[in-house]
């Protein structure tokens, strides 16, 4: 019980770490956020942050990897007889729900801006193999599948990863803002389609009702 209250805390710590990380370089640009600043704001000392993260970058993206985590969590807990797929796309679209809402047009722009620059891209690029880890490990073990000797679980964590970020990088670059949750449907169901169809003829372009 105690371990387990223990882990609690650590959790709560990393997540206020990154959401203040996050918050703070929406509201002043990411370049004019410190590391003092963050942990000012989520009210820890400056050494606590540094055993969590090693950069404002690393904590801005770990809200990724935490959240893949969430996703695998929750895919676990669906009902046993649920497909595979349909507890999968609950799953990752119980913890995008209301995302959009907490964000108006202005902060779009700021939030644009964070996500678009170098250093968060480069960052994100490493953490996306936690992200998919974390994903794969959860579908893994809802399948009985041995992740170690089986690609599977790695093949359609890694699709599911993709699909969910080509998605939210075409919710925060869209101008004028559009609902993230169909963004997210959208790109899981064509995924789920491009699995299922051939793909069209070269040349010839897809009508897009087909996907839908």
């Amino acid at each position: 019980m105690r371990a387990g209250l223990r882990a609690r805390k650590k959790l709560a710590t990393r997540q206020a770490l990154s959401s203040a990380a996050l918050r703070l370089a929406i509201e002043r640009g990411l370049e004019n956020v410190t590391i003092e600043d963050i942990t000012a704001e989520a009210d820890v000392a400056l050494r606590t942050f540094r055993n969590y993260f090693a950069s404002k970058y690393e904590a801005i993206c770990a809200i990724g990897a935490d959240r893949a985590r969430r996703i695998g969590a929750s895919l676990l807990d669906r009902p046993a007889s649920e497909p595979l797929w349909q507890a999968l796309t609950s799953a990752v679209l119980q913890h995008y729900e209301g995302t959009d809402k907490a964000y108006g047009p202005e902060t779009m722009i700021a939030l644009r801006l964070v996500l678009s620059s170098p250093a968060i891209r480069g960052e994100y690029l490493k953490i996306n193999f936690e992200m998919q880890n974390a994903l794969a490990a959860a579908i893994a073990e809802r399948t009985g599948i041995d992740v170690e000797d089986d690609m599977y679980p790695q093949i359609v964590a890694g699709a599911v990863t993709v699909a969910s970020q080509v998605a939210l990088r075409r919710w925060y670059r869209a101008d004028p803002p559009v609902p993230l949750r169909p963004m997210l449907e959208l790109a899981l169901h064509q995924l789920a389609s491009a699995c299922s169809q051939p793909a069209p003829a070269l040349g010839v372009a897809a009508d897009p009702d087909s996907r839908l």
